[in-house]
C-alpha cells in the first residue's frame, strides 16, 4: 500500500505534545471579544487537549 498524505490542515491547526496529546485552539477565539472579560479571553487563549475519540482520527489524518 502506498503512504498516507498529510492532511495540510489538520497539520497547520493542531499541535501534538511531547507525551503525544493532541493540543487544539479553544472555540469562541475569532470575533465578538469585547464582550467578554478579560479572564474568559486568557483563558481561550490557551490551547486545549482534545479528547481521546477525536485525537485518534487526528492523529491518523497527521499519520502520527
Amino acid at each position: 500500500m502506498p503512504k498516507l498524505k498529510t492532511h495540510s490542515g489538520t497539520k497547520d491547526r493542531v499541535k501534538i505534545s511531547k507525551n503525544g496529546k493532541v493540543r487544539t485552539r479553544r472555540i469562541n477565539s475569532n470575533h465578538f471579544m469585547q464582550k467578554k472579560s478579560p479572564a474568559a479571553k486568557r483563558k481561550i487563549s490557551n490551547l486545549q487537549t482534545a479528547n481521546e475519540t477525536n485525537s485518534k482520527m487526528i492523529k491518523t489524518k497527521l499519520g502520527v
